[in-house]
């Protein structure tokens, strides 16, 4: 036996000799053989920063293993130089075999004494030594080295905020700052009023009403800031309960307790380091950034890469060949992976699936510095963008912000005058009391439910979307769904099931003395073996046991390495896809179900057969043989699968469906040939299934040497031809009909060659399927971005698209593109090179299969991975933005009304028309459950027949406006027109009630003056405010929609707004009536007294009449929308 491979570092490395400084000294390495020392003999030289894991150590471990040899190696290191001594053995006395291999590294000589000491050590030590064994598992001491060096194998997680970054988040709103504001200036002078009273007259109840508009201001915002808060929580456990995706447990080759190699099945996948050599399966995910070094019983290593590259079909991997090894990589050193992902043959990725085969694989990289940690840095370099509620939201704020001050400040001017009335004790007094009134005033103007109704809206529409299958990360995201412009979606597992389905099998029959291939449909579109075979004849399988069909469903069970396996609701696979589609086929084909068991014909094909040896796919001969022998009578089958035109190259007759053979004839062939580009055309996933009987002991010799495995399957039966593809989702035309009604445009971005995403988009009419001669829109990647800039944004500007073979970063690429056409572009993805696009586009929506990268990059997550629940989405964004809009022109009209109310007040000189407690009971109590209500609005059921809103347009329309400004109006009438009617009534001249603080002045007897004390204005107060809360609770059942009349869209479509209308009041009788219930001390906090049916009658007559005015703005609204809509197009 010869021994001539050189031993490169990469064995000393895997000893733990891992402190190389590179080109400061070189390694002598001698190998020697006792049988023929001086013809054995070689020697090479190699910088020590050379060649990591090496070839030597594919042949040392095929050494160990087969062979069992043994390897030792002897270390002694000092400051001159450092010696190793190696030596293989096959175990036994006969060192004739026995090979040896001495390594010296020489460092400068520092003295001739410490050359002759070394020297010493190593020959009193001897050879082997007796301490070391052949291990090539890490040490405990060594695992804990590395993850010094290079950290846990786990992602940089993002940062999480704490509860009070999070607290303090939810006040980065205008509209709450604003209130802030409004709640100190309340405070202070509250705090003033307080100072400047008697000190005998201040109780705890006086405090108490002195302060109660701020804290009820501060208490408002502190409910809303806990609903945020929760909602950031609910949304982030939510997350955590999905986080499935991230393999924990895996197999390595450690050193145990007695320092002999281990393997250990429970090892943490956050504990790998590089250097460890870890086991891999099928339905393993690989756990870090590893190089496949041995393929283990099998021949083949399939990997789905689709969470990393996009490609649906999966990648086979092979060992890495030895003239690689040298520019391989090792501790972070960059070489051979440099290669783009889709090259690197031999690289296993982390968060990949293995789909077929299984192999032993030396981690290379962990943590962030695998090539998902590398995508995960990346997501940081994409902007935020501002979701158009925020944006809407902070202007109206703004702008709000403008208008509240400038009201108050007139207000306050036009009041200037009346400082020094006889009514106040001085200016100062007068001045603080006008003071008072601005402040109220601003709290009339201040929706302060507002924030607090918004948060909640959303907050309900992400509990519908829950019930939809989506889980809202990104509150205000809710909302942007109703302005998306258009959907960018994967292909695969978003349009499609994911779930390769046989759709069509094709046999061989005779008509007319002629045979031909007969094509059979294949009902279903996943795992689960629910569907027919249309035209297979009743249990024709075991009616005719001989023929071609009982022969596919052998090759579809027999030569197949998957599993089908049930969780919870759906069929998933274990293995290939691609078998799981034909062991989907087998179970249709035998008809018969049994109750609870998806593969028990399977099972039963395989108590009367057994599988004895496996002829593994490679990539020559692209096919796959199963040796089987039934039980019963000893019949020896071979059963393959392959690529039709190979295969059938190597078949010499064909069985029909009756079970009678023809041989192979020219027209047979050119048939097959027309039939299998048919195929390919729609595009199917070809598979030829075909069948040999044998005798095994004829192929004993060969069945482990590969070279023979075509030879072994020549002379073939052909037996039927499946046409296989990922199916789309049965949901997902309706889904982009529905996209297409709404003005959504559909950009398809996906991996697959053209011929797959064209044929996809055709059969969703994403593409049209006859173009009559206009040039398709389905560009490949590189092809796409080749062309100007112009050029692209030209074709992005319009219709659907479908970008195929694209890479990770042409996705963000395209929605950057979009967003500055002014689009509003939702981005889909699973994989961890979706994350920067998902993160870039204004909606990254990630499916609830996908990595823990797409998801932390994602504002929502789409449980079910379908896109018609992006299409359901969409809809409730678009139903959360009317019902936004109904309740902020319930609010706004009803803050305007108080707003006017006060102002034309203060404007006629009239008494105090309300107290600022009064208004914050009517903006909490009246205004908060009617604007929440409104929240639970149907949806309208033209919501998917307008197009997409412009992400500019405002939140309040001018025309919007214009209404809130009439319906005010006339709240502010109905309210300061009965306060004056009733001094009216009471016999009293417009102009007298004016002049009430100058009454002593002109009245003719005290009983006059006596009509605007504070105990005589509560009756006229209460009128007002009965109106206030009347009039308002109406325009709140008008606002069930925004544009159509109650007469068609009542009230009575939302049972919730009955309930906000009808409590407030109730609450309102009660308050009224207290003193009639027993606790009287309620009404005179709030200065009301109770209503005689006269007065009520008044209330009703002043109040109705919002709602005819409501009902003509609305159609005189819905005309200017038509217009608008028809200007547009």
């Amino acid at each position: 036996m010869k021994f001539s491979n050189i031993i490169s570092i990469s064995i000393l490395r895997m000893y733990g000799v891992t402190s190389f400084a590179p080109n400061s000294y070189t390694m002598d390495v001698v190998i020697s053989s006792k049988k023929n020392t001086a013809g054995a003999n070689k020697r090479n030289r190699h910088d020590a920063s050379g060649g990591v894991w090496g070839s030597s150590y594919r042949h040392r471990k095929r050494y160990n293993h087969n062979t069992n040899m043994f390897l030792w190696l002897h270390l002694k290191q000092n400051k001159k130089k450092t010696s190793f001594a190696v030596k293989q053995s096959d175990g036994d006395d006969d060192d004739d075999d026995d090979v040896t291999a001495a390594v010296t590294t020489t460092r400068r000589v520092e003295s001739e004494e410490e050359e002759e000491e070394e020297e010493e050590e190593v020959r009193e030590e001897g050879f082997p030594p007796k301490t070391l064994r052949s291990n090539r598992g890490l040490t405990e001491n060594q695992v804990r080295e590395k993850l010094e060096i290079y950290g846990e194998n786990v992602l940089n997680p993002p940062k999480e905020k704490s509860w009070v970054e999070l607290w303090a988040q939810q006040f980065d709103d205008r509209l709450v700052q604003i209130l802030l504001v409004v709640a100190a200036i309340s405070t202070a002078s509250s705090v003033s009023q307080a100072m400047g009273s008697d000190p005998q007259s201040i109780t705890t109840e006086s405090m108490l009403e002195l302060f109660v508009e701020p804290f009820i201001i501060i208490l408002i915002l502190m409910i809303n800031a806990g609903v945020g808060v929760w909602q950031q929580l609910s949304a982030i456990s939510s997350l955590e309960a999905l986080k499935k995706l991230q393999p924990r447990l895996t197999t390595v080759l450690r050193q145990n307790n007695q320092g002999e190699d281990e393997w250990f099945t429970d090892i943490d996948a956050s504990q790998l380091v590089p250097g460890d050599l870890i086991k891999v399966k099928v339905g393993d995910m690989v756990p870090a950034d590893a190089y496949v070094c041995d393929l283990l019983s099998s021949a083949v290593l399939s990997v789905d890469e689709s969470a990393l590259s996009g490609e649906s079909v999966s990648v086979e991997k092979e060992a890495i060949a030895s003239n690689d090894w040298n520019t391989a990589i090792c501790d972070g050193n960059d070489g051979y992976d440099s290669k783009p992902v889709n090259e690197q043959k031999s690289t296993l990725f982390s968060s990949t699936v293995i789909t077929k085969g299984n192999a032993e694989a030396i981690v290379a990289k962990t943590g962030a510095q695998t090539e998902i940690g590398k995508i995960q840095k990346g997501i940081v370099s994409a902007e935020i963008i501002k979701t158009p509620l925020n944006e809407r939201l902070d202007k109206f704020g703004n702008d709000l912000a403008l208008l509240i001050a400038g009201i108050c400040v007139a207000v306050w001017l036009i009041s200037i005058p009346r400082f020094d009335d006889p009514s106040f004790a001085s200016i100062f007094e007068g001045a603080v009391y006008y003071t008072k009134v601005a402040v109220s005033l601003g709290v009339a103007a201040i929706p302060e439910g507002l924030p607090a109704v918004i948060t909640l809206v959303l907050a309900l529409g992400t509990r519908r979307l829950a019930e939809r299958n989506v889980i809202v990360r990104n509150l205000p995201s809710v909302e942007t769904l109703g302005c998306v412009s258009i959907i960018c979606t994967d292909k695969t597992g978003t349009l499609t099931t994911n779930q390769m389905t046989v759709e069509s099998m094709l046999v061989m029959e005779s008509q007319n003395n002629t045979n031909m291939w007969t094509e059979l449909k294949v009902e279903g579109s996943s795992y689960y073996p629910i569907g027919k075979v249309n035209g297979l004849m009743e249990d024709e399988l075991n009616a005719c046991p001989s023929g071609a069909i009982a022969d596919i469903f052998a090759v579809s069970v027999g030569c197949n390495d998957a599993q089908l396996v049930k969780t919870s609701d759906e069929v998933s696979i274990i293995g290939e896809p691609t078998e799981g589609a034909l062991l989907t086929l087998a179970e249709k084909l035998a008809m018969k179900k049994e109750e609870g068991s998806l593969d028990r014909n399977r099972q039963r094909w395989l108590c009367d057969w057994k599988k004895y040896t496996t002829l593994d796919f490679d990539r020559k001969r692209k096919s796959m043989g199963v040796f089987c022998r039934n039980i019963h009578s000893g019949k020896e089958t071979l059963l393959v699968k392959g690529a039709p035109n190979l295969l059938f190259e190597r078949c010499t007759h064909v069985k029909l469906r009756s079970g009678s053979i023809c041989e192979i004839t020219d027209d047979i062939r050119d048939e097959f040939s027309s039939v299998i580009t048919s195929l390919s055309s729609r595009p199917l996933r070809c598979l030829l299934l075909a069948v040999k009987d044998v005798d095994f002991d004829q192929y004993a010799g060969d069945i482990h040497r590969p070279e023979m495995f075509e030879s072994i399957e020549t002379g073939l039966t052909a037996v039927g031809i499946v046409g296989i593809r990922d199916p789309p989702r049965k949901e997902a035309l309706e889904s982009i009909r529905l996209c297409g009604q709404a003005g959504i445009r559909i950009a398809m971005i996906t991996g697959d060659a053209k011929d797959t995403a064209v044929a996809i988009a055709k059969e969703l009419t994403i593409l049209p399927k006859d173009p009559m001669g206009t040039p398709l829109k389905a560009y490949e990647g590189k092809d796409f971005f080749s062309k100007s800039e112009n050029e692209q944004k030209s074709l992005l500007a319009s219709g659907n698209l479908v970008f195929y073979r694209t890479e990770p970063t042409d996705k963000q690429n395209i929605v950057k593109m979009l967003q500055s056409l002014g689009e509003v572009p939702a981005m889909t993805g699973d994989g961890v090179n979706d994350a920067p696009a998902l993160r870039q586009a204004n909606i990254g929506i990630a499916m609830g299969s996908g990595t823990e990268v797409a998801k932390e990059a994602a504002d929502m997550i789409l449980v079910d991975n379908s896109f018609s629940t992006i299409v359901k989405g969409v809809e409730e964004g678009r139903c959360i933005y009317a019902n936004m809009q109904a309740f902020i022109n319930f609010l706004i009209s009803c803050n305007i009304g108080e707003v006017f109310a006060v102002f034309f007040a203060s404007l006629f000189g009239f008494p105090s028309l309300l107290s600022s407690l009064q208004l914050l009971w009517v903006n909490l109590v009246t205004d908060g459950p009617p604007a929440t209500a409104l929240g639970y609005n149907p949806p309208d059921s033209e919501v998917m027949s307008r197009s997409p809103r412009d992400r500019n347009e405002e939140i309040i329309t001018p025309w919007l406006l214009t209404r809130y400004f009439i319906t005010g109006t006339y709240i502010a009438i109905s309210t300061v027109g009965i306060f004056a009617s009733y001094f009216l009534d009471s016999g009293l001249s417009f102009d007298e009630v004016r002049q009430w603080s100058t009454c002593a002045e002109w009245a003719s007897n005290d009983s006059i003056c006596l009509a605007f004390s504070q105990e005589s204005l509560s009756i006229p107060q209460t009128l007002a405010l009965s109106a206030l809360v009347t009039v308002e609770l109406l325009k709140a059942l008008s606002s069930v929609s925004v544009d159509t009349s109650i007469t068609k869209i009542g009230p009575q479509r939302n049972p919730a707004l009955l309930l906000g209308v009808v409590i407030p009041f109730v609450i309102h009788l009660g308050i009224l009536y207290s003193g009639k219930l027993g606790v009287p001390s309620i009404a005179s906090s709030f200065g009301v007294v109770p209503l005689s049916v006269e007065q009520w009658i008044s209330v009703f007559l002043w109040s109705l009449p919002i709602l005819l005015i409501d009902d003509i703005l609305k159609a005189y609204g819905k005309t200017i929308n038509k217009n608008s809509h028809i200007a547009n197009q």
